[in-house]
């Protein structure tokens, strides 16, 4: 069976939330409180079928992570004319938002602002730089992270690998 790679990287996180709740689970089955000499009541659903199910949980998402890795480095996209693997655009996509957001800081300080009165001496704090210049540019830069953050997307819908998701849908 296939499945996109959009599906399975929205499969993955799906199995992530599962092996977090059965590992939540199991601390309410390993415990009862009850009253001296009662016996606890045996639950119906044993730590070991959640053991198992855990295990199953586990290697299902080792396996998925595999093709995930595999699929975004087998297959690329172009962006601004250069080819690049999934992975690298990914990583790629970070490193814009990261530096948007560094020139957004940049460009939400005043050119010029009132520091500090120092008896006689009146300070201010002026930019060496434009900051109207980072504010554009955080903005452009923001714009080809869009962009690039929608060319992995379709290229997601168009990757398939080969996965049994009949468990989990």
């Amino acid at each position: 069976m296939t499945i996109n790679l959009a599906e399975a990287v929205k499969l993955k996180s799906i199995i992530t939330k599962r092996i977090q709740e059965r590992t939540i689970q199991v601390h309410s089955l390993t415990h009862a409180v009850i009253e001296k000499g009662e016996q606890p009541k045996t639950p119906d659903y044993t730590l070991e079928m959640l053991e198992a199910e855990l295990k199953e949980l586990r290697y299902d998402s080792r396996k998925l992570d595999a093709l995930i890795y595999r699929a975004n480095i087998d297959n690329t996209i172009v962006f601004k004319d250069e080819e690049m693997p999934i992975v690298e655009a990914i990583e790629l996509a970070s490193q814009l938002r990261a530096e948007a957001q560094f020139c957004k800081n940049l460009g939400s300080e005043e050119k010029e602002a009132f520091y500090h009165n120092s008896g006689d001496a009146i300070l201010y704090r002026v930019a060496l730089y434009d900051p109207m210049t980072y504010r554009n540019r955080a903005n452009e830069l923001e714009k080809e992270a869009h962009r690039l953050s929608n060319l992995i997307n379709a290229k997601n819908y168009q990757v398939e690998i080969e996965f049994d998701d009949s468990n989990y849908f």
